[in-house]
């Protein structure tokens, strides 16, 4: 294992903002993940697990513990089931799987970060979530101190959550499983109604992989949610804030201050969320409460090429971004009655 002291965090982050660990540690098997998790542990020293770091914002004054950069590598294909090691780049493993021709994770394309933070977040855009492939997650659990295999139901996935996210100081997660779709090289029906129009096609409908992949990223691209040292748009943890599920008398509220505010005929989106519960949209909110694309003056503004994202302009700092963050917060708040909640996790600080 590779080992600094006094370790500077931002490079480790697509935000690249935050200060120094006192220790940085980089693991490229499970057996020193697991070394590391342990060591930490006995210790009693803070730890923090890094993977890609795009769904990080780490505070200014750094991170006083053991910082783990999981490195780990390894993508085995048998059939239709994969499995990646948790430090796989997902934007690889992805790009492999349409070479193989197998479908399920295509419009995935373009997310950074790794493998082992997919199941963290339930990852997913434009009409897919991995959990709707994964069959397990091999974790390391720190409570019982063994490896464990956690089937899907036992992960307990729902929109951008997991049990991993609701107990985050219990799982390390070492490999992924997941059961791909062979559909003779076409991809999963399309779910998305943005990705169907840009393919010229009907929702519902099939095209081929690679197709289905690339107008992704093109998509993404568009909105600054594909990684570019070049384009500080990109300079971002991608969507800052998750979509808003509502309670029917919430989302009948805020459809009363939707009209108050906007007029009559305006109507939010809304989307299906389970019994009981509408989801609409956090781009939405921010906008018609006034926070337009490249809003700010700062050196933390909004992209200039989407709502959701939040960036460095090249020289903020993290506390710049969480002033702009807690801007936007209120304002919707006061604007719509609805609480936005962050979607990046936050070290050293909060909203």
């Amino acid at each position: 294992m590779q080992e600094i002291h006094d370790a500077p965090l931002a490079p480790l982050t697509t935000f690249r903002l935050g200060g120094p660990a006192d220790r940085l540690v980089t693991a490229t098997s499970d057996d020193e993940v697991i070394a590391a998790v342990r060591e930490a542990d006995d210790s009693g020293t803070p730890l923090l697990l890094i993977g890609g770091g795009s769904n990080l914002v780490v505070g200014d004054k750094g991170f006083a513990g053991t910082a783990l950069a999981i490195a780990t590598r390894g993508f085995t294909l048998d059939g239709t089931l994969l499995e990646l090691a948790a430090g796989e780049v997902w934007t690889d493993a992805v790009a492999r799987t349409v070479e193989a021709g197998l479908a399920g994770v295509e419009c995935l394309a373009g997310i950074p970060g790794s493998a082992g933070a997919t199941p963290i977040q339930n990852v997913g855009a434009y009409g897919q979530e991995v959990s709707s492939v994964i069959t397990e997650v091999v974790a390391y659990d720190r409570t019982t101190r063994e490896t464990v295999t956690l089937t899907n139901e036992e992960c307990a996935f729902s929109y951008r959550h997991s049990r991993f996210k609701s107990d985050p100081e219990r799982y390390v997660v070492l490999r992924v499983r997941l059961r791909l779709d062979d559909a003779d090289g076409l991809s999963a029906p399309l779910k998305y109604a943005e990705t169907a129009r840009a393919l010229g096609v009907e929702p519902g409908d099939r095209v081929p992989l690679a197709t289905a992949r690339e107008t992704v990223l093109k998509l993404r691209a568009g909105k600054g949610m594909v990684l570019d040292p070049e384009d500080h748009d990109t300079w971002s943890a991608g969507s800052f804030f998750t979509n808003p599920i509502l309670t029917d008398v919430e989302f009948a509220a805020f459809h009363a201050r939707v009209r108050e505010r906007l007029g009559d005929g305006t109507e939010p989106p809304s989307y299906p969320a389970g019994e009981g519960r509408t989801k609409t949209s956090a781009a939405w909110l921010i906008d018609k409460a006034g926070f337009t694309k490249g809003y700010g003056t700062g050196p933390a503004r909004i992209s200039t090429k989407h709502t959701l994202a939040l960036t460095n302009r090249g020289r903020a700092t993290t506390e710049d971004l969480l002033t702009l963050a807690r801007e936007v917060v209120t304002g919707v708040h006061a604007a719509f009655g609805v609480t936005l909640v962050n979607e990046p996790v936050t070290v050293g600080v909060s909203l």
